[in-house]
């Protein structure tokens, strides 16, 4: 391939999982509003739902996010009572999170969102297989893309 044609938005590899991510964030924009939360908010609900009682830095790096990325949302969550945030006893430097009784009604109700995400995916050309397959090798590129640093 020459220089011309590696520059093209088509022959970009990133370009397509860029607009599904953000076309998947806009499908579970209806569910989410009936919930009065956002999509990040929903990432950190969905750490805190598996694992209550977190450090932030456990969820900066579940989520794969920087510190000051996830300390302003974490701050609006508090704000909007969907999270605590008290400081460690043990280690005054690391604070932990916590649902509220809030979120934790919240979860029943974000319960079916998957499943509603996942018909709206599943298509005659797109079968659970697939899907299964897309998520695992996205898994493997993260894993990958974790570790590497760019080349100069």
């Amino acid at each position: 391939m020459n220089q011309e044609e590696q520059l093209k938005l088509s022959s970009q590899v990133c370009f397509p999982i860029y607009s599904v991510s953000r076309l998947l964030t806009k499908a579970y924009k209806p569910y989410l509003e009936k919930m009065g939360i956002t999509y990040p908010q929903y990432l950190v609900l969905l750490v805190l739902w598996e694992k209550d009682g977190v450090t932030v830095n456990q969820i900066t790096e579940k989520l794969l996010l920087d510190t000051n990325t996830v300390s302003p949302l974490l701050k609006r969550m508090q704000l909007s009572g969907l999270i605590l945030r008290n400081r460690c006893v043990n280690d005054k430097r690391s604070v932990i999170v916590q649902l509220t009784d809030k979120s934790k009604e919240l979860k029943k109700e974000a319960s079916s969102i998957p499943e509603k995400l996942l018909q709206v995916l599943l298509t005659a050309t797109i079968e659970l297989p697939d899907i299964i397959h897309l998520k695992e090798l996205l898994e493997e590129w993260i894993d990958v893309l974790g570790e590497r640093k760019p080349s100069k």
